[in-house]
């Protein structure tokens, strides 16, 4: 089997706060287009039998930066749904329930505009892999250009693990990833790679 190439995109003004951004439709920082075009610099030369991104403006800019124009957008990629909690922070969510909150930790976002649960986010996942199986099956590499949150729990799904387990997985902005096979066993070959330290942030 080839390679499942994932592509966390760029720095988004929320991404670099750390506030959860699942609906809201943000374009890249400045730094979060350099990371884009240094992705492009990694891939050049690079064939895949199919790229798909998620249909957000971040990772549609990412995609573009990045060389990877021949693609298909595919809702199943975009971002947890995370409710009423879209646009705060881990901090912020915690301090107001007085508990250490964290949405992996529980699995759906409280009150009255609750958002996905995890499992639907890995249900999303498992859309993704199985259309991708076939291309990888027949040897051809897949690029995935999405988010966070979701592709931890799409890594997972890889895996075999729970959803909850893509906590364990911390997954940057304008990183590459790559998944594959062990002796026909779901592997993780690289994870959390940055794209070098010309665009490092400092």
């Amino acid at each position: 089997m080839a390679e499942l190439v994932l592509v966390r995109h760029g720095e988004t003004e929320w991404s670099r706060t750390g506030r959860h951004t699942g609906v809201t439709d943000l374009a890249l920082t400045a730094h979060g287009t350099d990371q884009a075009r240094a992705l492009g610099r990694v891939l050049a030369g690079r064939t895949f039998g199919l790229v798909l991104a998620s249909p957000r403006l971040r990772a549609q800019q990412t995609a573009d930066l990045a060389g990877l124009t021949s693609r298909e957008a595919d809702e199943d990629l975009v971002e947890w749904d995370y409710g009423a909690y879209e646009g705060r922070t881990t901090e912020e969510i915690s301090a107001e329930l007085g508990i250490s909150w964290e949405v992996f930790d529980e699995g759906t976002v409280p009150g009255e505009t609750p958002g996905e649960t995890v499992e639907q986010v890995a249900a999303r996942a498992r859309a993704v892999l199985e259309r991708v199986t076939p291309v990888l099956a027949a040897g051809g590499d897949v690029a995935l250009v999405g988010h966070g949150h979701q592709l931890r729990v799409l890594l997972t799904q890889w895996l075999g693990l729970e959803p909850r387990s893509g906590a364990m997985f911390r997954l940057d902005a304008g990183t590459l990833s790559t998944l594959g096979l062990e002796h026909d066993i779901p592997a993780v070959r690289t994870w959390n790679v940055p794209v070098g330290s010309a665009v490092a942030r400092t």
